[in-house]
């Protein structure tokens, strides 16, 4: 799994796709947090929080994380490489694994830089430090099993074409569906609780109210671990 996780790594920054993914991201949160005069704007809030930055996240994931994931598997489709991979002396959940948390990490390095949001908010603070860590902390950890949940899907739509852009597009309209599909159903149907529970947002916002709550992590776990499965069952059947 190792080689596989260090090749797709490097492989991320050896094209424009990792500074690109990067970038985009801390654009976007930084015009919206920082720049833009609208609800998101942090300065013009009033008070010390990352609300915007943890509801503003999640949308912006929707689309950065199937453009990182869509040419997992379809670029090895395309180029006739996939053959070439699964004759190495590794497993194909190992090549499944292996680019999972490639993907993965490269999200957690663009996350990474957003920590200064926390400190600056701290310091705004009045008084300084005036900041609700547990949630913030919590809403960190949310965006890391949302991240993750989308990295699934994504390399599981990555292996249904060898186009990428039909494998991106795929992605966007399955995790928009897992993110925000349950709610607009419950909400058409009278605000069903038990039909809201099985979208992700519901459990992305329990998890940021700083409470662990294991039943939102075994949601998460079991999101992720579905789309790699049959990820995996279909990379079997190739």
């Amino acid at each position: 799994m190792f080689p596989i996780l260090k090749k797709e790594f490097n492989s991320f920054f050896a094209s424009p796709i990792a500074y690109l993914v990067i970038g985009v991201f801390l654009l976007i949160n930084g015009l919206f947090l920082w720049v833009f005069k609208d609800d998101f704007n942090i300065l013009n809030a009033g008070f010390s929080d990352l609300n915007p930055f943890f509801f503003l996240a999640p949308w912006v994931f929707l689309f950065l994380i199937p453009a990182i994931t869509m040419k997992s598997f379809a670029d090895e489709f395309s180029n006739g490489t996939i053959e070439l991979l699964k004759t190495k002396p590794i497993s194909d959940w190992q090549i499944v694994m292996g680019k999972f948390w490639a993907s993965l990490l490269l999200v957690v390095v663009a996350l990474t830089p957003t920590l200064t949001y926390v400190y600056t908010v701290y310091s705004l603070g009045n008084p300084v430090g005036n900041i609700d860590f547990g949630s913030t902390m919590g809403s960190y950890l949310g965006l890391f099993f949302l991240a993750s949940a989308y990295t699934a899907v994504g390399l599981f739509t990555s292996t249904l074409s060898k186009n990428q852009i039909v494998a991106f597009i795929l992605g966007v309209f399955i995790t928009f569906f897992l993110y925000y599909g349950f709610d607009a159903i419950s909400n058409s149907l009278g605000n069903d609780l038990t039909i809201k529970k099985l979208g992700i947002n519901e459990h992305f916002k329990s998890i940021s109210r700083g409470v662990l709550d294991t039943r939102d992590i075994i949601y998460f776990l079991s999101v992720t671990f579905f789309f790699l499965f049959i990820t995996k069952i279909r990379l079997d059947n190739e």
